[in-house]
């Protein structure tokens, strides 16, 4: 399935199974709902040949690669892990990453070291939810947007989120720590993606299937 799209709202009193979340619900997804953060969520069709997560998914849902966010973790200091969420239109500076939360450098962390510690696998990995509570910085660009995109916790899955709201949810810091993208160090290139209509809601909040 390509493009579909709900949303989530809390409920007013005790907590909604919504069917979605009973059968494809991340930790991301119940968190948010936990927090009573309103949120919509965009699936496609993750496809194995593509060498980029965040510009896969830019592609498949039609939206600006400037308003699709990839969250990445880093070693701060040869020790402590940070998680920069940055457009995947840009790259992770990680001297800033590093100044945001207090260190003097960083170094992207091992793929096995950033599942560990966030409890999702590479491609799927969202700034909510996460197993540790990692400190997380997200790029200042995304003040800019109405709502901004960000993995929910699974390939082939992605909220769409108030950047206010996203701050709210994982106590994150906002920093400038994107910088122009020079290459695909921290992600591979992306390969060709047919883009179908876009489902993102271009003036608000999240879109709303019917």
């Amino acid at each position: 399935m390509t493009g579909y799209v709900t949303e989530f709202r809390a409920a007013p009193a005790r907590r909604v199974l919504w069917p979605f979340v009973a059968t494809r619900g991340t930790t991301a997804t119940i968190a948010l709902e936990r927090a009573k953060i309103p949120f919509g969520l965009h699936e496609y069709t993750h496809d194995p040949r593509a060498d980029s997560f965040g510009l896969e998914a830019s592609a498949a849902l039609g939206v600006p690669p400037e308003r699709m966010f990839k969250t990445l973790v880093a070693v701060v200091d040869g020790g402590a892990l940070a998680v920069g969420v940055v457009p995947v239109s840009r790259h992770l500076d990680l001297k800033a990453l590093a100044a945001a939360v207090g260190g003097k450098r960083a170094v992207m962390a091992d793929a096995a070291a950033a599942e560990r510690a966030t409890g999702y696998v590479v491609g799927g990995i969202s700034p909510v939810g996460q197993k540790r509570r990692l400190p997380i910085v997200i790029d200042a660009s995304a003040l800019e947007l109405s709502a901004m995109f960000c993995c929910a916790g699974r390939r082939g899955l992605q909220m769409e989120i108030a950047p206010a709201d996203l701050v709210k949810a994982t106590g994150a810091k906002v920093a400038d720590i994107a910088a122009a993208l020079k290459n695909h160090s921290s992600e591979r290139t992306v390969a060709t993606v047919a883009s179908p209509a876009p489902a993102w809601s271009g003036a608000g909040g999240p879109a709303v299937s019917a």
